[in-house]
C-alpha cells in the first residue's frame, strides 16, 4: 500500500509561537482536505497556543 495516497497520512503539527515545538498525528483527508489548525500545549513557553499542520 502506499503512503502517499493513505486516506489517514501522518501529519506534524508545528508551533505558531516559533518554538519550534512539533507534535505528530494523523488525519482523515476526506474529512479535513484543507491544513489543519488545533489549539494545544506548547511546553516551552508554558501556554496554549495554535499548532499549524506542515506539509
Amino acid at each position: 500500500m502506499a503512503r502517499g495516497t493513505d486516506i489517514r497520512p501522518v501529519i506534524e503539527l508545528t508551533s505558531t509561537a516559533g518554538t519550534g515545538y512539533t507534535y505528530v498525528t494523523r488525519k482523515n483527508r476526506r474529512n479535513d482536505p484543507d491544513r489543519l489548525v488545533l489549539t494545544k500545549y506548547d511546553p516551552r513557553i508554558r501556554a496554549h497556543v495554535d499548532f499549524r499542520e506542515e506539509r
